[in-house]
């Protein structure tokens, strides 16, 4: 049997995750045989945790929480050399208040149905997207992402999402940490420059840069994206009016997005920006840092167990 380790973040899913673990751990036990379990206690404990995971030759690693919890788990695995890593398997067993990447990868969101997915071992390679940006302290900070990375209006949303309670569920949360931001926040002038051509200033209220299709509890703001075509998928919210935003709110989760005046979309591997004012940076709904940032594309460098 392949050694096996379950990362748990019991504050998931506003603390959903501690109660239904019990649950998840008599399945496993069931269907998976020997494993390790570690909890979390606070903020970046599952980097720290997956990281030694890995060097300690672990083949099947699983995450149980949102896709922030799964964003520390992969940037723990990608401290590792790649020959490390090399027969590494990540499951992911979805419970938190953001599941967004489950939308582009088929893993389900029913507890029986992702532990058989993963008894039954099969595995797709994905790419990545890593970014270069600075941190809270004005300190140069790496990290990987594997759904979604948006700076602007995703980033002050991301932060009023993570202070506030999630009792009313994914949808409501980002939905209300939305609205609100629209009326306090307003665009931001930013240059961007896409695979090294030339820079580009923009105005604009949100730029995400995709590896998913889907972010902030159901947005499908890249709806072109793929996870395996080693591309970013850039796509711009420009200079809309508020009236214009509400008017077109229902365009984010229909998939409709590029049908928006002042929304452009584009596919790189690279792509730079900088902005004169604070611009924070929203990474598979975590809030690292700010401008300046550089994101690249790693084409198919996780194995990932899916459909």
């Amino acid at each position: 049997m392949p050694k096996t380790a379950f990362i748990v973040n019991p504050h998931a899913g506003n603390g959903s995750a501690e109660s239904t673990w019990q649950h998840i751990e008599a399945l496993a036990k069931d269907r998976l045989g020997p494993f390790e379990a570690y909890m979390t206690k606070g903020p970046g404990e599952a980097v720290i945790f997956a990281k030694n995971a890995v060097a300690e030759k672990t083949k099947r690693l699983i995450c149980v929480g949102g896709d922030g919890t799964l964003n520390e788990v992969v940037n723990g695995i990608m401290m590792n050399e790649a020959s490390t890593r090399s027969e590494l398997r990540l499951g992911f067993i979805p419970n938190g208040t953001g599941c967004d990447f489950i939308r582009t990868v088929s893993i389900p969101q029913d507890i029986e149905q992702a532990m058989d997915l993963i008894a039954s071992g099969c595995t797709r390679s994905i790419d990545l997207g890593v970014l270069l940006l600075k941190n809270h302290k004005g300190r140069d900070h790496r990290r990987y992402f594997h759904n979604i990375a948006s700076f602007g209006l995703g980033g002050e949303v991301a932060q009023r999402v993570n202070r506030m309670t999630k009792a009313l569920g994914p949808f409501i949360s980002f939905m209300w940490a939305t609205l609100i931001s629209v009326f306090l926040y307003g665009t931001k002038h930013i240059r961007i420059l896409i695979d090294g051509k030339s820079e580009k200033e923009i105005s604009a209220w949100n730029v995400v840069v995709a590896n998913g299709k889907y972010h902030g509890g159901g947005m499908r703001v890249a709806p072109d994206a793929s996870v395996c075509d080693g591309l970013l998928h850039v796509t711009i919210i420009g200079d809309l009016t508020i009236p214009e935003v509400f008017l077109n709110l229902s365009k984010l989760y229909n998939g409709r997005i590029y049908d928006i005046d002042k929304v452009v979309n584009r596919s790189c591997q690279k792509m730079a920006a900088i902005s004169d004012e604070r611009v924070l940076l929203e990474v598979d709904g975590e809030q690292p840092g700010m401008l300046p940032m550089v994101a690249k594309i790693l084409p198919e460098v996780l194995d990932i167990i899916a459909n």
